[in-house]
Parts: C-alpha cells; sequence; structure tokens
C-alpha cells in the first residue's frame, strides 16, 4: 500500500514529528512518499532523503507554500492524495489545521490522533480525555490520519538514500493572503520534543513566581518550561506552554510536574511521559497517583533546594 506522509518544517530544518509519523505510515503500508511543501526548501529535501523507510520525497517548491498556509497546502494534498490509499499527518498545530481540510475535500472521515496502527484500515485513538481508547475501522478508500508523534518511536534520520521528485503544482484557491506571524522565541528545548520538561501550576501565584522558581530549574536540567491550564488561564505564561487535552501532548524522558493538581486534562497530555516526578503540598492531589516520584512540600521550599543541590 501507498503512503503519503506530509512534513513538518521551517523550510531549513524537519521537525522531530515527522520522524514519528513516518513509523505510523510503515505500519500502513511499504511504500511510504513524503511530500515538502514550501519555499527554498531544498535542504529539508535532503533531510527527508536520509530519513530511514522513505521510497520517494516529493518537492514542491512554491513561494506560496512559504508559510504552510492551511488552504493552499490541502489543496496540494488533495491532487496528490488519488494515488495513495492513506494520507498522514503530525497531529501538531500544522497537522490538525491541514488534515480536516484535506478530509472534507476528499469526501471521508479523519481520524484524528492515532495512537496504535491495528492493521491497515483499523486504528486506536484515546477518547474521553485519554481515560479509553478507541478503536476505528475506516472503509474509505483514502484514509486522512492525523498520527499522536508520542505514541510511535522515531525512525533514524540518517540511515536512507530515497530519490527527490519534482511535482507540478495544481491550481491553488485564491483569496488566502499571509499577513504575518507572531512567534514567542526560547533557548530551551520545544516542549514537544524535549527530552525533559518543567511544568508548573496554579500554585505558582504569578508570573513573576512562575519565572523566578521555575526557569533556574529548567535552566539546570535543560528542560522546557510547560504549565497547566490553569496556570496559562492565570496569565502566568503563554498558551505556547500549555500542557494538556486541549494544549500539547508530550511524553519525555523525564516530567516533573509543580504545584499541579492533576487534573484530567493535563494528565491526558503527560501520562506517557516516562518517568514522572510530583512536588505538590496537598498530598490527596490527583498526580500523586500517577507520578513514579511525589515530593509532598512547598513548592517555594523544595524547588530552590533542588537547584541548589544539581
Amino acid at each position: 500500500m501507498s503512503v503519503l506522509v506530509i512534513a513538518e518544517h521551517n523550510n531549513h530544518l524537519l521537525h522531530a514529528a515527522t520522524l514519528h509519523t513516518v513509523q505510523a505510515a510503515q505500519q500502513c503500508g511499504s511504500d511510504v512518499h513524503v511530500l515538502v511543501a514550501g519555499h527554498d526548501c531544498s535542504v529539508v529535501c535532503q533531510q527527508v532523503s536520509r530519513v530511514a523507510g522513505i521510497s520517494k520525497v516529493l518537492a514542491a517548491d512554491d513561494v506560496r507554500f512559504a508559510h504552510a498556509l492551511a488552504e493552499e497546502l490541502a489543496a496540494l494534498v488533495v491532487a496528490l492524495a488519488t494515488d495513495y490509499e492513506h494520507v498522514l499527518f503530525a497531529a501538531t498545530a500544522n497537522g490538525k489545521n491541514c488534515a480536516p481540510r484535506v478530509a472534507a475535500l476528499l469526501d471521508v472521515a479523519q481520524v484524528s490522533d492515532v495512537v496504535k496502527i491495528v492493521s491497515p484500515d483499523t486504528f486506536e485513538r484515546p477518547v474521553y480525555a485519554g481515560n479509553a481508547i478507541a478503536t476505528v475501522r475506516s472503509r474509505d478508500k483514502i484514509r486522512v490520519l492525523t498520527v499522536r508523534a508520542t505514541a510511535f518511536e522515531p525512525v533514524s534520520a540518517d540511515a536512507g538514500n530515497a530519490p527527490i521528485s519534482g511535482i507540478e503544482i495544481p491550481a491553488l484557491p485564491p483569496g488566502v493572503t499571509f499577513v504575518g506571524s507572531q512567534l514567542n522565541k526560547s533557548e530551551r528545548p520545544e516542549l514537544t520534543s524535549a527530552r525533559i520538561v518543567v511544568s508548573g501550576g496554579r500554585a505558582l501565584g504569578s508570573a513573576e513566581k512562575f519565572a523566578e522558581v521555575l526557569a533556574p530549574l529548567a535552566d539546570k536540567l535543560g528542560a522546557a518550561l510547560g504549565a497547566s491550564r490553569a496556570a496559562v488561564d492565570a496569565g502566568y505564561v503563554s498558551n505556547d506552554l500549555q500542557v494538556g487535552q486541549t494544549g500539547k501532548i508530550v511524553a519525555p524522558q523525564l516530567y516533573v510536574a509543580c504545584g499541579i493538581s492533576g487534573a484530567i486534562q493535563h494528565l491526558a497530555g503527560m501520562k506517557d511521559s516516562k518517568v514522572i516526578v510530583a512536588i505538590n503540598k496537598d498530598p490527596e492531589a490527583p498526580i500523586f497517583s500517577i507520578a513514579d516520584y511525589g515530593l509532598e512540600a512547598d513548592l517555594f521550599e523544595a524547588i530552590p533546594e533542588l537547584v541548589r543541590s544539581l
């Protein structure tokens, strides 16, 4: 079976989520192609060509794809989709933006947030904030999937030698223009790909305390910063740091939850972490039920002491 994976990149660097998506694609079929749509993205095409298990790289290099607008990318994917049984996106913000458009244009049902490929037509996905797993069988001729990257091990990024083929750009929908973007820049690792994540909750009390208490620990550990929805809603940090069902799904090697009670929607976003450490002064906090290590303590005393000890 032929499978098309839509690469995530910034025109210069292939994002790690694509490597996880390719792993899922290989479980759907043996002939995996990757579409790289962007502008001046030849470096990304070369990176993709070295990914293990890829048989072809489809290069769509055009200024109209410079910002990966979902309307234009969806039109390109739909034009290619008839040659494939599966079309896979990473379940990222970009993937979730584009995949539903592709499914609607193809008049097929999208299968979202896939965590296991049972067979080429049967998939598992979490429901009820991850408290149950639904097994879904798709009878559509073309199956459009978004894949939860944390559920699949990444393939090697340097073990392939796939050919790169340029493709003809179809007519794209008019009326969509890129105006601008505002991105938060940080020297810390990106949240969804970080090996260590330090997250804070509403117990921190303010944006100043969030930075004063958690940032030194994150810097010591070389970790990404995360937050609960309550901390984001309270204005302590921006919403791009939110971990949970309505935020980002993470599965780092180490997750340190500081002052986070452990609401269901937050646990859905981090419970697959390899090691979970919880620091909370409430012994009844639900986060302790899934933590590998729990410390019942005042975080304003425990975290500075931990930083001094590292």
